[in-house]
């Protein structure tokens, strides 16, 4: 029971000091401005949701535990509307789930972002004329730890002003001390599974980073480039054919440098008889042989293909299977090494144009071809990879992603929807062992230390190295298999980002510390949120970790959306500039605003959104749809506020259905059915359709038609009636609980504007926070689909005496007589018991509802006629408008739609119209042809029954 009085507010009095506050919270009927403040509203909410703990669960709480882990944004990061459609997507599951009766957990965070930081930094030490070894690493770490207080926390800021319901509480950092333990423990123990290896192979090496970079960091860019042709010289002209060389071509002739065989396939006829003769590598004089291979396609080019297997894949394997040489002629910044003679020095690309040049001037330059292709760049660098030979760290995938593809079979995880099952499942089948280390300082540092007193005191590839979870550790392991004087050092690299957030699910939880109470509660969690994009590179990340370290799925669910694109239907990219800044909409609009409209745009699970923005003026017709909603909302309760009293209300209950008008019923059918089609669209991830649903209902069912119907009630003409201040009474009660029960369901969409309007309906206090109640109980018996349909009719006629009233020019004030004829029983039903209400929406100062033959026996002349459906619809305008005038409206009206008419039956006859236009754009001439005939009938019928 609800009092509409003025209320302590307890606990929250301390927080809520501000004079904006208590007025906005006064109990008066005035209890909410007449105009609706986004800003103010929002952060007031958020400032309260996180002081008095509202979203910090206890995990001993009872309840069926839920829990999600945000996807961590990096801390360099800035809030981007991908960010913004992610967390509006995920606070709506988490809220709904909470008003569940769960124990929700949403626990947030930030990524450390190893490439991205330091790059920041040392950009800043290049500004002072410094490098990050002028600084040394603990110099350089203590710089970056105080970046990353002073900058690092912008987006977390910014994902507040969202109004995530996440445990502000347990944030995590994934360098967190309790987080870099459970990386050192992951690598430790995989380390001892034989799962982690180290060894000399070829990397992605990204020269802008100076770090190997894995295959899912690479971008593939289409380029135009050339494809080179030249020839190498054969060491002694052929005795068969004559022949003097063979011609090879590349898109990279830096790379023959490195060149240490020329491979062809062994059915290639034209060559067989060459193979284990010797070629001379042009400018350095290497005779390299010519090999026979399988991987070799004689009909591409030539049939001769340049072997490099120090800067190549394809290459690199050719020279496993035949044990050639791997000469590098790169060094880490891109430039020649001294491997590459005379070109030596010169960065790659310089490189490239000496090299053909010279092969020029040799004569050895056959043709050069156009060549649009893939060249692979570093999305961090943003620069072309190269491969190089590298002694790095890797993971050996296969026993992980096994055990992954086992758990696929038993539906764990559940992908929504489902087509990204397939997607994942192939990315498991065909996979690469994963170069973790990265040779970069921010980051976690790999937990192996080498042992340098076994290779005078340096580190060189060949020093043998321990693996442990601390420096003391590994000093003991060492000196045991070395002896007492055993030194070590630890490694430089750290490990790649991924790494620890593969880890995040059970890591932010207190893994690998088992008797946590977090652990133990909420894991494994719910559902994960996440984008296609980043599939491979965190959600299989996440399932081979979780899958080796707990032997369970991180999550039970994985929703999978879309891409929010931009008005021309583009994705948003820096590198397009075409991004939309969130926090402009937000300041503009509001946040309730644009994460509704985010939601509403979803078609289905996994489909891209499309958001206009109007760049010249930054708005959006769709977020101020949105914000629109919000004001019609806000004014809606307001009128609640100003009828309802200082009466006090309970929920409804079988001694109110008695009193019920019809109205009442209908309308709470159509709450019901929302609580029943909501709940489910929440519960399956169909949350833009859930979005459509809430809209449709209060904008059309609740403010355009049930406030409407209830005026009349709510305002007796005669207040001394008992008959109708009972009536009042009831129409309060109904309108206050449906009010109520919709402001839960819509809460999960529009969290700060329905907790403002919750606690103005309900009352103020600490235990009456929205965001933690619970969902209205479904009252399935109210579901009346007889009814609902007959209201339908109801509203299509009164819709058509308003349309007719306008065509004939009636004034809004003034009253006109109404005649509906139907033969259609259940129709007249409704018509008769709604009488009184259609004479008020219509302003009918007389109402006839009769059958077609009795209305034969009374014409009406001069009238306006309408038809919906089984009801025609006759307004009579003798003596009420100037029939002449209105005479000359309508054919104005036909003249005008006989014009369009013309030329639209001209262009369909036009056979280069007809028979090239695209299929669209002749449907929509038919269309608005059909449209056009369809105005100039009814004008003409409506003429005719003027004349009679």
């Amino acid at each position: 029971m609800v009092a509409f009085c003025e209320h302590s507010l307890s606990a929250l009095h301390n927080i809520l000091t501000e004079q904006t506050v208590s007025e906005s919270f006064s109990r008066a009927t005035n209890a909410l401005p007449k105009i609706y403040d986004p800003a103010g509203t929002e952060s007031r909410w958020q400032r309260l949701w996180e002081q008095t703990g509202a979203f910090h669960p206890d995990p001993k709480n009872s309840g069926e535990p839920f829990s999600v882990v945000i996807p961590p944004p990096n801390v360099t990061g800035s809030l981007h509307m991908g960010h913004a459609f992610n967390t509006a997507l995920i606070d709506t599951i988490v809220r709904f789930q909470r008003l569940q009766g769960k124990n929700v957990l949403c626990l947030p965070g930030t990524d450390h972002a190893s490439i991205a930081v330091q790059t920041i930094l040392e950009k800043q030490l290049q500004k002072e004329g410094l490098s990050k070894e002028d600084l040394g690493r603990d110099a350089f770490l203590e710089r970056a730890w105080a970046w990353q207080a002073e900058s690092g926390g912008q987006i977390v800021d910014q994902l507040r002003r969202l109004g995530y319901s996440v445990d502000w509480q347990r944030q995590r950092f994934t360098l967190d001390e309790s987080l870099t333990k459970a990386v050192s423990e992951a690598f430790v123990r995989l380390y001892e599974q034989n799962l982690i290896y180290r060894g000399e192979y070829l990397v992605n090496w990204c020269p802008a980073s100076g770090s190997a970079v894995s295959d899912l960091e690479v971008e593939m860019k289409e380029v135009d480039g050339n494809l080179w042709h030249f020839r190498y010289p054969l060491k002694r002209e052929s005795d068969i054919d004559g022949r003097t060389h063979l011609e090879v071509a590349t898109t990279r002739p830096e790379t023959m440098l490195g060149d240490v065989a020329v491979a062809v396939n062994p059915s290639d006829e034209r060559y067989s008889h060459l193979v284990g003769q010797k070629l001379i590598l042009p400018f350095l004089g290497r005779e390299i042989p010519i090999i026979a291979d399988e991987h070799v396609d004689k009909d591409f080019g030539s049939g001769c293909v340049k072997v490099t297997p120090a800067h190549d894949p394809n290459d690199f394997a050719i020279g496993q299977r035949h044990d050639l040489p791997q000469i590098t002629v790169m060094n880490k910044n891109g430039s020649m090494n001294n491997q590459a003679g005379p070109f030596e020095g010169l960065d790659r690309f310089d490189a490239r144009k000496a090299v053909v040049d010279a092969l020029d001037q040799l004569g050895l330059l056959s043709k050069v071809e156009p060549h649009r292709h893939s060249v692979p760049y570093s999305e961090r660098g943003k620069v072309p990879v190269e491969p190089l030979l590298s002694t790095q760290w890797f993971v050996s995938m296969e026993t992980m992603s096994a055990r992954c593809r086992g758990h696929l079979e038993k539906g764990e995880p559940r992908f929504i929807p489902d087509r990204w099952t397939k997607v994942y499942l192939d990315w498991l089948t065909d996979i690469r062992d994963w170069c973790i280390s990265r040779q970069l300082w921010w980051g976690h540092r790999i937990p192996a230390w080498f042992v340098v007193s076994e290779t005078n005191g340096t580190q060189i590839d060949s020093t043998p190295y321990v693996v442990a979870r601390s420096e003391d550790e590994a000093l003991i392991l060492a000196k045991k298999q070395f002896g007492d004087s055993a030194l070590i050092e630890q490694d430089q690299d750290v490990l790649d980002t991924w790494f620890s957030s593969g880890l995040w699910p059970f890591s932010t939880l207190g893994w690998p510390d088992q008797t946590h109470l977090d652990l133990d509660r909420w894991y494994p969690t719910s559902t994960l949120v996440t984008g296609f994009d980043i599939i491979f590179f965190w959600v299989a990340r996440m399932t081979m970790m979780a899958g080796t370290f707990t032997g369970r799925m991180p999550f039970a669910d994985v929703y999978i959306h879309g891409l929010v694109r931009d008005e021309q239907n583009r994705k948003m990219s820096k590198s397009a500039g075409n991004g939309i800044d969130p926090l402009l909409l937000i300041d503009t609009y509001g946040t309730d605003a644009l994460r509704f409209a985010l939601v509403r745009e979803v078609a289905g699970a996994g489909q891209d959104i499309r958001l206009d923005f109007d760049r010249n003026k930054g708005t959006s017709a769709t977020v101020e749809a949105s914000r629109n909603f919000a004001n019609k909302l806000w004014n809606a309760t307001r009128f609640a506020l100003i009828n309802l009293g200082d009466e006090l209300f309970d929920d409804l209950d079988e001694n109110d259905k008695s009193h019920f008008q019809l109205s009442d019923y209908w309308i709470l059918s159509k709450l019901a059915r929302l609580n029943k089609d909501v709940t489910r669209l929440y519960q399956e991830y169909g949350l833009g359709e859930a979005a459509k649903c809430l809209y449709e209902f209060a904008w059309n069912d609740f403010c355009d038609w049930y406030l409407e119907l209830i005026k009349r009630r709510l305002n007796p003409k005669d207040p001394k009636s008992q008959e109708a201040l009972a009536d009042q009474l009831i129409a309060r009660k109904v309108l206050f609980n449906v009010l109520k029960d919709f402001l839960v369901m819509m809460h999960p969409m529009m969290p700060h504007l329905t907790e403002e309007l919750w606690h103005a309906l309900t009352g103020f206090s600490e235990e009456n926070l929205l965001a933690l109640q619970v969902w209205p109980e479904l009252n399935e018996e109210f579901i009346d689909k007889e009814l609902e349909t007959s209201f339908c009719e109801l509203f299509s006629s009164i819709r058509l005496v308003r349309n007719l009233r306008a065509v004939a020019g009636l004034k809004p004030a003034q009253n006109a007589p109404v005649r509906f004829i139907t033969s259609k029983k259940s129709l007249t039903a409704i018509l008769q018991k709604s009488k009184v209400d259609i004479q008020v929406l219509t302003r009918a100062n007389r109402l006839e509802i009769l059958e077609p033959e009795i209305a034969t026996k009374k014409p009406i002349a001069k009238a306006i006629a309408g038809v919906s459906g089984e009801l025609e619809v006759l307004v009579p305008l003798e003596g009420l408008v100037d029939i002449d005038a209105l005479r000359a409206r309508l054919q104005k009206d036909i003249s005008k739609a006989e014009k369009e008419i013309i030329v639209l039956k001209g262009r369909l006859a036009n056979p280069n119209f007809s028979e090239k236009a695209p299929k669209h754009v002749v449907t929509e001439c038919r269309k608005n042809l059909s449209e056009f005939q369809a105005q100039a009938d009814l004008a003409r019928k409506r003429l005719s029954d003027l004349a009679s």
